[in-house]
């Protein structure tokens, strides 16, 4: 049904005023410069290069597969090598007698086991000096990195990554992280609250960043 509005009804003569945009649309200048609704997500972090910064998961599967890879390296030495201490150490303990005494015990056993496990932690941080160093500053991807598709960069856009980079990285993340307890949980985890280019404490050190890359 059609209502017929009453005569007289309406915006006055002159409304709206000349240069002003009719009732229901902004006025102009709104919104003003910088304004951004709350349902918009913040943009996303970027190196001083302008590439996208990877993010804690794509960094942590990278880091698992690295790690998975180097471990199984070295287990393939310790495994033999724990085996073959154990066989030839319980024989040694045999020929001390039914009661040794415990200076026999230690010098028969335990400290073996000590050279033992620190070879084995010495050949576990040459095999990631060799992965993470040599085998990696020349592109900035490791393995693990190539398959998340990130890449460490200088935070100097116009540097490029060199071996004292990635030694600096190294002696922070394994060295570090292998002689103080707990001290790789703070490395790693750091990069969720630095800002403003979500570096870990390895890469502030070596003045890097991890970086998104399309291959």
């Amino acid at each position: 049904m059609h209502v017929t509005q009453p005569p007289g009804y309406g915006p006055p003569p002159g409304y709206p005023p000349p240069g002003y945009p009719p009732p229901g649309y902004p006025p102009p200048g709104y919104p003003p410069p910088g304004y951004r609704p709350a349902w918009q997500p913040p943009p996303p972090a970027l190196s001083p290069a302008g590439a996208p910064l990877a993010d804690f998961g794509t960094r942590l599967l990278s880091w698992l597969i690295d790690t998975v890879l180097v471990s199984i390296v070295g287990l393939s030495v310790a495994v033999p090598l724990g085996f073959w201490f154990l066989s030839t150490r319980f024989a040694q303990l045999d020929a001390l007698g039914p009661t040794p005494g415990l200076g026999q015990v230690f010098s028969a056993f335990f400290l073996p086991l000590l050279l033992v496990e620190a070879s084995v932690i010495a050949f576990q941080l040459v095999c990631y000096y060799v992965y993470s160093v040599e085998l990696m500053y020349r592109s900035g991807q490791t393995l693990g990195k190539r398959i998340m598709k990130i890449r460490i960069v200088p935070l100097d856009p116009a540097a490029t990554l060199t071996r004292g980079m990635a030694a600096k990285r190294y002696l922070v993340e394994f060295v570090g992280g292998t002689l103080i307890p707990y001290f790789h949980y703070v490395d790693g985890l750091w990069q969720l609250w630095d800002k403003p280019f979500q570096q870990t404490l390895h890469d502030k050190v070596a003045r890097t960043a991890v970086v998104k890359v399309s291959a």
